[in-house]
């Protein structure tokens, strides 16, 4: 008999692992979504709600051999996990990958796919509307933000508030001057080194004044919180013997493994294994987990195993719109054409409707 094998979230890595398994394996994948939604998109979707539906996913697609369950897991033992309703999934390997949540409109909120929908509808119509934006936290999604505003709406007055001296500071310098210099001559302006100190909301954007520890007090039309990824960590807390990071995320031993229980692996934005809460990050994580699965279903022994080694300088793409915008690909930063070409033209939708079986221009049912 093979071996079966329950993977836990849909997103990037739930998905790409269950696609790659399912010939070997009796892969079950559990989605509380019924739609994959393709976060990037989500981004250039606040200017551009035409292409929302793209971005929205059906799972009915991924999946030839194993089998799609729509429901929210509620426990994890070593036998298999137990849903909401009361129902069991039976597994030998269990994976958790449950990703992160952000604030609307970029993510569904406990995968309301619906309620993004409509949170898209509302934050685009404000914006359409607003004179001044204020993007709080110049990470990769507010930096892109920044710039798809600047790209598709020019007359707007926006402005970037970044708590560190320079743009991606974990990042070689060169590509933070190349997104500063692109952006302000896009007509970004971007305060360095502050803080806002009175947030009214983290969750949505809103219009209000914000007050930045440098002293200065901003009154805008629309306010996007883009202070970062929170992970998904509540089934986790559900296992034994775990171990929360300060990060919020929690640690794994050298293999994946975050809780006592040897069959229970833990991946993705969930879990602080070295690597950082990016999509990049996932290409490495996905290859080192179905190897592992493969020789532990073969017979070999975890300790034989080689464990896993995160990305050192992982690449980063950041389009600032289709045509402009910068990258750090491990060697050396690339300018607009590469960054156009790779990833700011299409933002990935033909890749990943193509990886999960969707027709490249089909439109989400409502």
């Amino acid at each position: 008999m093979s071996s079966r094998i329950v993977i836990i979230g849909g997103g990037y890595l739930g998905s790409e692992l269950a696609k790659s398994l399912e010939q070997e394996a009796e892969v079950t994948l559990i989605e509380r979504a019924p739609y994959f939604v393709h976060a990037p998109a989500m981004i250039r979707a606040v200017t551009d709600p035409a292409i929302l539906e793209r971005a929205f996913i059906p799972y009915d697609k991924l999946l030839t051999r194993g089998a799609f369950v729509q429901g929210t897991a509620s426990a994890i033992d070593a036998q298999g996990v137990t849903l909401e309703d009361g129902s069991r999934v039976e597994g030998d390997y269990v994976v958790v990958a449950t990703g992160s949540r952000n604030s609307l409109p970029f993510k569904p909120v406990d995968g309301d796919v619906e309620a993004l929908r409509e949170a898209n509808a509302r934050v685009h119509a404000q914006l359409v509307s607003a004179k001044t934006v204020a993007i709080v936290g110049a990470g990769a999604v507010g930096i892109e933000l920044a710039g798809e505003i600047a790209h598709a709406m020019p007359d707007k007055s926006i402005i970037l508030v970044c708590n560190t001296d320079r743009l991606m500071p974990v990042k070689p310098a060169t590509l933070g001057r190349s997104l500063k210099q692109k952006l302000e001559a896009a007509g970004v302006e971007i305060i360095f080194g502050a803080k806002a100190e009175n947030l009214e909301h983290t969750d949505e954007p809103y219009a209000g004044i914000l007050d930045l520890s440098s002293g200065r007090e901003l009154l805008a039309d629309l306010i996007f919180p883009v202070v970062g990824s929170h992970a998904n960590t509540r089934l986790l807390e559900t296992l034994p013997d775990i171990r929360k990071s300060r990060s919020g995320r929690f640690a794994t031993d050298g293999r994946m493994r975050p809780s006592s229980l040897p069959n229970v692996f833990a991946a993705g934005d969930v879990v602080d294994n070295g690597d950082a809460m990016t999509i990049v990050a996932i290409t490495r994580q996905v290859p080192w987990l179905a190897k592992t699965l493969r020789a532990l279903m073969s017979g070999r022994a975890i300790e034989d195993i080689k464990p896993y080694a995160p990305w050192g300088r992982a690449p980063i793409l950041l389009p600032l719109g289709p045509v402009i915008g910068s990258s750090f690909l491990v060697l050396f930063t690339a300018g607009n054409w590469v960054t156009s070409k790779i990833k700011g033209a299409d933002m990935f939708l033909t890749k990943y409707r193509k990886n999960l079986g969707a027709a490249s221009n089909a439109r989400a049912k409502s």
